[in-house]
């Protein structure tokens, strides 16, 4: 008889939903295959939000509610509950991510085009924000979004951070995001980040030219007792994909682009060198 796993809806919203979701499946006479099936998910997702190990969608609540109709609507009134105490500044598809991204043992994240999320002063972040959102949207909106973001450099603070392996293209030092001063700041801190222990900044060079990570952002997560997943940007939102054959082909291209790389002192001095003699303002 498998062992099933206990599980504490008090430790937050998401457990809560995983220990709804549990007892209402399990009183419908339910397995869990049999309710991914009604979802449109696998068994193996359906195991994953019970236990906290997965952030539910807003679909996968939606559907949730139209397969356990006696719930009246119970997982969607959970869902917008956890995303409310989560905190604002993150879309909905992110969420998924975000908790893969505090559960994580390391995080190989290579970047062709800006600073990752994760070592972003606040000035260059707002004028990301700024770029990216609505006409409509208020200066206080803004805030709240570099406000979540800087709040999610705090895992590299943890007891126990992920190990942080970024590579980076070298036209990221030279592009030009906000004003002179915000890259000038933005390039102190990264190369200052890169000195600490678990954080290792590399820069593949110009001289490089044409390389397959000019196709696109990606992050390899690794956790302890759990398969690696990829979270993937693209120019309309990010996907997490979990599909063991693409993370593996990811995984071998950062191998690829970390072997073109700088290493980290040698990158550590490149980006000081294009801070003086490119954004230095006096």
């Amino acid at each position: 008889m498998p062992l099933i796993r206990a599980l504490d809806p008090s430790a937050g919203p998401l457990d809560f939903f995983g220990a709804e979701l549990r007892r209402w499946r399990t009183g419908a006479g339910l397995s869990q295959e049999q309710l991914g099936q009604r979802l449109g998910y696998s068994g193996a997702q359906v195991d994953k939000v019970e236990t906290g190990e997965r952030v539910p969608s807003q679909d996968f609540a939606q559907n949730c509610d139209r397969a356990l109709p006696d719930a009246a609507g119970l997982f969607v009134r959970i869902y917008a509950l956890a995303r409310r105490l989560d905190g604002p500044g993150y879309p909905s598809w992110f969420t998924e991510w975000l908790e893969a991204e505090r559960r994580a043992t390391s995080l190989r994240w290579w970047e062709p085009m800006l600073i990752p999320g994760l070592l972003q002063t606040a000035d260059y972040a707002r004028t990301l924000f700024r770029a990216s959102q609505s006409a409509s949207t208020t200066e206080d909106e803004i805030d709240e979004l570099v406000s979540a973001r800087i709040e999610r450099q705090g895992i590299l603070d943890h007891p126990r951070p992920p190990e942080l392996w970024v590579v980076l293209d070298e036209a990221v030092l030279h592009r030009l995001i906000g004003s002179r001063k915000v890259m000038y700041d933005q390039l102190l801190y990264l190369a200052d980040t890169s000195c600490r222990l678990n954080v290792t900044v590399q820069i593949v060079p110009a001289a490089v030219g044409a390389h397959s990570g000019l196709l696109g952002a990606f992050i390899v997560a690794a956790f302890d007792g759990a398969p690696s997943i990829l979270y993937a940007e693209t120019a309309v939102e990010g996907q997490t994909i979990e599909k063991s054959a693409l993370v593996g082909k990811a995984a071998l291209a950062f191998d690829r682009l970390r072997a073109d790389a700088l290493p980290r002192g040698a990158a550590r001095d490149l980006i000081g060198k294009v801070a003086e003699e490119r954004w230095a303002t006096t």
